[in-house]
Protein backbone atom coordinates (compact mmCIF):
# COMPACT_ATOMS: atom_id res chain seq x y z
CA UNK A 1 0.00 0.00 0.00
CA UNK A 2 2.84 2.41 0.84
CA UNK A 3 4.44 1.63 -2.52
CA UNK A 4 1.20 2.42 -4.34
CA UNK A 5 0.77 5.72 -2.47
CA UNK A 6 4.41 6.66 -3.18
CA UNK A 7 4.01 5.84 -6.89
CA UNK A 8 0.77 7.84 -7.07
CA UNK A 9 2.41 10.88 -5.48
CA UNK A 10 5.42 10.54 -7.76
CA UNK A 11 3.16 10.39 -10.86
CA UNK A 12 1.21 13.44 -9.68
CA UNK A 13 4.41 15.43 -9.14
CA UNK A 14 5.74 14.35 -12.53
CA UNK A 15 2.54 15.33 -14.33
CA UNK A 16 2.42 18.72 -12.57
CA UNK A 17 6.04 19.32 -13.47
CA UNK A 18 5.34 18.34 -17.08
CA UNK A 19 2.34 20.67 -17.18
CA UNK A 20 4.50 23.55 -15.89
CA UNK A 21 7.13 22.86 -18.55
CA UNK A 22 4.41 22.83 -21.23
CA UNK A 23 3.02 26.16 -20.05
CA UNK A 24 6.48 27.73 -19.92
CA UNK A 25 7.07 26.45 -23.46
CA UNK A 26 3.71 27.94 -24.46
CA UNK A 27 4.87 31.37 -23.18
CA UNK A 28 8.12 31.02 -25.12
CA UNK A 29 6.18 30.09 -28.30
CA UNK A 30 3.94 33.12 -27.76
CA UNK A 31 6.94 35.48 -27.83
CA UNK A 32 8.64 33.55 -30.65
CA UNK A 33 5.50 34.24 -32.69
CA UNK A 34 6.13 37.97 -32.32
CA UNK A 35 9.81 37.59 -33.22
CA UNK A 36 8.88 35.46 -36.25
CA UNK A 37 6.05 37.82 -37.27
CA UNK A 38 3.86 34.72 -37.18
CA UNK A 39 0.41 35.41 -35.78
CA UNK A 40 -0.65 31.80 -36.39
CA UNK A 41 2.01 30.73 -33.90
CA UNK A 42 0.67 33.23 -31.35
CA UNK A 43 -2.91 32.19 -32.11
CA UNK A 44 -1.97 28.61 -31.25
CA UNK A 45 -0.93 29.69 -27.75
CA UNK A 46 -3.86 31.92 -26.75
CA UNK A 47 -7.43 31.08 -25.77
CA UNK A 48 -10.40 32.22 -27.84
CA UNK A 49 -10.57 35.26 -25.58
CA UNK A 50 -7.61 37.01 -24.02
CA UNK A 51 -7.54 39.64 -21.29
CA UNK A 52 -4.55 41.94 -20.89
CA UNK A 53 -4.31 44.29 -17.93
CA UNK A 54 -2.17 47.38 -17.38
CA UNK A 55 -2.84 48.47 -13.81
CA UNK A 56 -6.57 49.25 -13.67
CA UNK A 57 -6.88 49.27 -17.48
CA UNK A 58 -8.39 46.03 -18.85
CA UNK A 59 -8.29 45.13 -22.55
CA UNK A 60 -10.39 42.23 -23.78
CA UNK A 61 -9.60 40.58 -27.10
CA UNK A 62 -10.91 37.80 -29.24
CA UNK A 63 -8.41 36.30 -31.67
CA UNK A 64 -9.42 38.65 -34.49
CA UNK A 65 -9.09 41.81 -32.39
CA UNK A 66 -5.77 40.53 -31.00
CA UNK A 67 -4.57 40.15 -34.59
CA UNK A 68 -5.17 43.89 -35.06
CA UNK A 69 -3.04 44.53 -31.92
CA UNK A 70 -0.34 42.23 -33.32
CA UNK A 71 -0.29 44.16 -36.61
CA UNK A 72 -0.04 47.49 -34.73
CA UNK A 73 2.87 46.18 -32.66
CA UNK A 74 4.67 44.66 -35.67
CA UNK A 75 5.02 48.05 -37.37
CA UNK A 76 7.56 49.03 -34.68
CA UNK A 77 9.71 45.95 -35.49
CA UNK A 78 9.93 44.63 -31.94
CA UNK A 79 12.22 41.90 -30.74
CA UNK A 80 11.25 40.01 -27.61
CA UNK A 81 13.71 38.22 -25.35
CA UNK A 82 12.36 36.03 -22.56
CA UNK A 83 14.76 36.46 -19.68
CA UNK A 84 13.04 34.15 -17.19
CA UNK A 85 9.81 32.32 -16.46
CA UNK A 86 8.89 31.46 -12.88
CA UNK A 87 5.96 29.36 -11.70
CA UNK A 88 4.07 30.91 -8.77
CA UNK A 89 0.71 29.68 -7.43
CA UNK A 90 -0.53 28.15 -10.69
CA UNK A 91 0.49 31.27 -12.60
CA UNK A 92 3.65 32.09 -14.47
CA UNK A 93 5.70 35.27 -14.20
CA UNK A 94 7.74 35.99 -17.33
CA UNK A 95 10.40 38.68 -17.40
CA UNK A 96 10.71 39.91 -20.96
CA UNK A 97 12.93 42.52 -22.60
CA UNK A 98 11.50 44.22 -25.69
CA UNK A 99 13.37 46.41 -28.14
CA UNK A 100 11.49 48.40 -30.78
CA UNK A 101 11.67 51.54 -32.87
CA UNK A 102 9.02 53.13 -30.65
CA UNK A 103 10.85 52.30 -27.41
CA UNK A 104 14.08 53.56 -28.95
CA UNK A 105 12.45 56.92 -29.68
CA UNK A 106 10.93 57.03 -26.19
CA UNK A 107 14.41 56.35 -24.77
CA UNK A 108 13.36 53.16 -22.99
CA UNK A 109 15.03 50.55 -25.16
CA UNK A 110 14.98 47.78 -24.18
CA UNK A 111 11.92 47.88 -21.98
CA UNK A 112 12.12 45.02 -19.51
CA UNK A 113 8.86 44.06 -17.82
CA UNK A 114 7.27 41.31 -15.80
CA UNK A 115 4.05 39.71 -17.04
CA UNK A 116 1.83 37.27 -15.14
CA UNK A 117 0.29 34.61 -17.39
CA UNK A 118 -2.88 32.71 -16.53
CA UNK A 119 -4.13 29.70 -18.47
CA UNK A 120 -7.49 28.20 -19.33
CA UNK A 121 -7.51 24.75 -20.93
CA UNK A 122 -3.75 24.98 -21.54
CA UNK A 123 -4.05 28.24 -23.48
CA UNK A 124 -2.99 31.72 -22.37
CA UNK A 125 -6.18 33.46 -21.25
CA UNK A 126 -4.87 36.45 -19.30
CA UNK A 127 -1.70 38.52 -19.20
CA UNK A 128 -1.24 41.00 -16.38
CA UNK A 129 1.47 43.53 -17.15
CA UNK A 130 3.11 43.99 -13.77
CA UNK A 131 6.26 46.05 -13.45
CA UNK A 132 8.81 47.51 -15.82
CA UNK A 133 11.74 47.90 -13.48
CA UNK A 134 14.08 49.68 -15.88
CA UNK A 135 11.48 52.04 -17.36
CA UNK A 136 11.94 55.75 -17.01
CA UNK A 137 8.33 56.86 -17.39
CA UNK A 138 9.25 60.52 -16.98
CA UNK A 139 11.54 60.43 -20.02
CA UNK A 140 8.94 58.32 -21.88
CA UNK A 141 6.24 60.93 -21.22
CA UNK A 142 8.52 63.86 -22.13
CA UNK A 143 9.48 62.30 -25.45
CA UNK A 144 5.91 61.30 -26.28
CA UNK A 145 4.53 64.72 -25.35
CA UNK A 146 7.23 66.51 -27.37
CA UNK A 147 6.35 64.38 -30.39
CA UNK A 148 2.59 64.88 -30.00
CA UNK A 149 2.97 68.65 -29.62
CA UNK A 150 5.37 68.90 -32.57
CA UNK A 151 2.98 66.89 -34.77
CA UNK A 152 0.07 69.12 -33.72
CA UNK A 153 1.99 72.20 -34.86
CA UNK A 154 3.72 70.80 -37.93
CA UNK A 155 1.80 67.79 -39.29
CA UNK A 156 -1.79 68.01 -38.13
CA UNK A 157 -2.74 65.27 -40.62
CA UNK A 158 -1.08 62.82 -38.20
CA UNK A 159 -2.91 64.06 -35.07
CA UNK A 160 -4.26 61.24 -32.93
CA UNK A 161 -1.57 58.74 -33.94
CA UNK A 162 -0.64 58.07 -30.33
CA UNK A 163 -4.13 56.73 -29.51
CA UNK A 164 -4.82 54.99 -32.83
CA UNK A 165 -4.08 51.31 -32.21
CA UNK A 166 -4.71 50.30 -35.82
CA UNK A 167 -1.95 49.38 -38.23
CA UNK A 168 -2.43 52.77 -39.92
CA UNK A 169 -2.08 54.45 -36.51
CA UNK A 170 1.23 52.67 -35.95
CA UNK A 171 2.43 53.68 -39.40
CA UNK A 172 1.48 57.28 -38.61
CA UNK A 173 3.36 56.98 -35.31
CA UNK A 174 6.50 55.86 -37.13
CA UNK A 175 6.07 58.57 -39.75
CA UNK A 176 5.71 61.17 -36.97
CA UNK A 177 8.91 59.91 -35.35
CA UNK A 178 10.83 60.12 -38.63
CA UNK A 179 9.53 63.60 -39.48
CA UNK A 180 10.31 64.79 -35.95
CA UNK A 181 13.85 63.36 -36.02
CA UNK A 182 14.51 64.86 -39.45
CA UNK A 183 13.41 68.30 -38.20
CA UNK A 184 16.06 68.28 -35.47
Amino acid sequence: MKKLLFLSILCLIASCSEDNIDKAAQINRYYEGFNNSDFNQIKGTIADSLIITEGDYVMEFDQQSYYRQFKWDSVFQPTYKVISIEHQNNQFIATVAVESLRFEFLQNNPLTCEHRFSFTADKISKIDNLDCKDANWQVWQQERDSLVNWVKENHSELNGFVHDLSMKGAQNYLQAIELYKNSR
